[in-house]
């Protein structure tokens, strides 16, 4: 395509015009990755506009922030705008100490941690985490409800939010849900919630409803389910998790309930548990029980 017209196309998506965060980042992120034969870009034209999506997100995360010094400011921002209007010349050094942003890397329980060495004051913990008997999934991957039996019990648990001091900070959050036995191996396939509805104050919203891939009266004594907080960390460019809780199986009845949140490590054994903070911050979660 001709270069000429691949301006135009570019300014009539108004990609220049659109500093709106996540949106646009994940719009660049794309475009930056496609492969050569699908792009309309040259490598150091996709390199480029991957560098801004690196800055977009962090310019979200700074918004977000309840600190009050900004990360990357509205004046970092501006210094894009010329960038984007001129990609396919543009030639000079990028203003930002930045790196594209990667293909996002959804890590095994535990596997972060090895990568993680800066830890804030409600991220340390230790603990030990087992690989998943089922394959991997990607953030939105619900499964339905199964189909009844005569005298067994399904349950659906609605994620409604969760309670974090640093809640608007955490981009593209999601959680994890997997149900464990005693030596954390799965016994039922592992889901993904979409990205959270809102964020709002100390809570990320979900409103999302899990169906337990067992039935209750077939799983195994002393069984759990898990729910991993997760999130992406635009600077270390891989997706983190930041807490977890579980419920045991005396506490799968219907109704409202809210859990503790630990740090992580996800310890699927139960072992060494640490709570994540001492605030009155929870996982809130309303069970319902379907029994034929």
């Amino acid at each position: 395509m001709p270069a000429e017209r691949r301006a135009r196309k570019f300014r009539a998506c108004g990609l220049h015009q659109r500093f709106t965060g996540p949106a646009l980042a994940r719009h660049l992120q794309k475009e930056a990755q496609a492969q050569h034969n699908n792009s309309e870009f040259t490598e150091e034209q996709k390199k480029t506009i991957g560098k801004i999506a690196t800055c977009l997100e962090l310019r979200s995360a700074a918004l977000q922030s309840t600190q009050s010094q900004e990360e990357f400011k509205l004046e970092d921002l501006k210094k894009l705008e010329p960038i984007l209007k001129n990609i396919l010349t543009y030639n000079k050094e990028f203003p930002f100490d930045v790196q594209p942003v990667p293909l996002r890397r959804i890590l095994a329980p535990g596997e972060e941690e090895n990568l993680e060495f800066e830890e804030d004051e409600e991220e340390g913990g230790a603990g030990a985490g087992s690989p998943d008997s089922f394959p991997a999934r990607v953030p939105g991957t619900l499964l339905p409800r199964l189909p009844s039996e005569p005298g067994m019990t399904l349950l659906t648990i609605r994620i409604e939010k969760i309670g974090l001091k640093d809640a608007g900070q955490c981009i593209d959050p999601y959680i994890t849900v997997s149900v464990k036995d005693l030596n954390g191996i799965d016994l039922t396939p592992v889901q993904d919630t979409p990205v959270a509805s809102r964020k709002e104050d100390t809570y990320v919203h979900f409103n999302v409803d899990i169906e337990l891939q067992k039935h209750v009266e077939k799983l195994t004594k002393g069984a759990a389910v898990f729910f991993e907080f997760k999130h992406y960390k635009p600077k270390k460019r891989f997706t983190s998790t930041k807490c977890f809780a579980f419920m045991e199986m005396d506490e799968l009845r219907p109704g409202p309930i809210v859990i503790e949140l630990y740090k992580k490590p996800t310890d699927f054994k139960r072992k060494k548990l640490q709570l994540l903070t001492k605030k009155p911050l929870y996982l809130h979660l309303h069970q319902t029980l379907h029994k034929e």
